[in-house]
């Protein structure tokens, strides 16, 4: 949601003359470190230059392995092959869609060099476990909090255990029109981001290192603050909109929230056991709006199918046949969102009933 502040402050930046990374970069650094509870935080123009780079920081490269989640946007497996790393995929929870800690043992090798949990939806991922396992084996943890803006496990935000990696993409919880950042607690983590993100520039025109644009504008940096002084009230909308949505929702699997877990809602994601296709078109029909994050796991895509990929995991794959998520964003209004409620009891009993009139297969036969 682009409001007057956010118009206001784009329009201080554009009247100061100083446009490129620059004080306001700096102070949005300073200000979205805090909320994470993170000593630093790294300014990229993109969400998957967070990724990208944060795995570059730890050493990831050429021969590694980095566990994380099928069940997630590509960007997140794609920046590990980016590195020249590989991607190895472990199978999903139900009760949250998050990648399952009690699997990943049996997918650690001697090439592992990190774990990328994802955030799914704005529910945090068991960060518990996968610190543990992560201490046991030695390996970096980088959050991919793209999609969970002051989530919370247990109390901690996250972005706050390992390395964060955040997009503010339009369509996330707060945007800067296109960004991302990365956060962590090590100082010298941070200085070799900053190397990376800017050319693997020192100061101007001294390069220690291979690195990239990927600097942040002051003008993106002027949005995200006025963002991140409304995510709060962001987060309290979405979470009241999923309330109701929890009441007054029949006939379908609505999401749960794990204790310890605060989540934001960047999706409202019910699952649809049997006829999810059908439901979303009749949606449509009545001019709701809905969508299927992700209608394919990563392992199933045809370029990983390419790679080799040739996992079973049935969890993700049962998943991406049931999932859609509803409108939840903090603008929805209150007679839109009983609309919603009402149109998807009204046609999933519908759906069911027809389902449960169809005679056997081999009456039809």
């Amino acid at each position: 949601m682009i409001g007057r502040a956010e118009i206001a402050a784009v329009n201080r930046v554009l009247r100061s003359g100083q446009i490129a990374q620059g004080a306001c970069v700096a102070q949005f650094e300073a200000e979205f470190a805090a909320l994470c509870g993170a000593r630093e935080a790294v300014a990229v123009n993109s969400g998957t230059a967070a990724l990208f780079i944060a795995l570059l920081a730890h050493g990831v490269g050429p021969g590694d392995e980095v566990i994380t989640s099928p069940f997630t946007f590509a960007a997140t497996a794609n920046a590990v092959l980016m590195t020249g790393a590989r991607p190895v995929f472990v199978d999903i929870r139900e009760s949250d869609f998050n990648i399952n800690p009690d699997l990943m043992a049996a997918r650690i090798t001697p090439r592992t060099k990190a774990i990328i949990p994802v955030h799914l939806y704005g529910h945090p991922a068991d960060m518990t476990r996968i610190d543990e396992i992560a201490q046991q084996h030695a390996l970096a943890v980088i959050e991919d909090a793209c999609q969970a803006h002051g989530a919370v496990w247990n109390g901690r935000r996250v972005g706050g255990f390992g390395t964060g990696c955040f997009s503010f993409y339009p369509t996330k919880n707060m945007t800067t029109a296109e960004g991302g950042m990365v956060t962590t607690d090590d100082p010298r983590k941070a200085q070799h981001l900053r190397l990376l993100r800017s050319h693997g520039a020192e100061r101007a025109y001294q390069h220690t290192e291979l690195g990239y644009n990927f600097r942040m504008t002051d003008v993106s940096a002027a949005i995200g603050l006025a963002q991140l002084h409304r995510l709060d009230a962001f987060t309290r909308k979405r979470r009241a909109n999923a309330r109701y949505y929890q009441t007054h929702l029949n006939g379908v699997i609505t999401p749960s929230e794990a204790a310890g877990a605060l989540h934001v809602f960047h999706q409202y994601t019910i699952r649809v056991p049997q006829g999810r296709d059908a439901l979303q078109a009749k949606l449509a029909e009545e001019g709701i709006g809905s969508a299927v994050y992700y209608p394919k796991p990563l392992h199933q895509q045809p370029y990983y199918r390419e790679l080799g990929f040739d996992d079973e995991l049935p969890v993700a794959e049962a998943m991406s046949n049931e999932v859609l998520s509803l409108p939840i964003w903090p603008g929805l209004r209150r007679g839109d969102r009983a609309r919603v409620a009402e149109t998807v009891s009204r046609l999933a009993g519908d759906l069911a009933g027809q389902a449960m009139r169809a005679p056997p297969i081999a009456a039809r036969l």
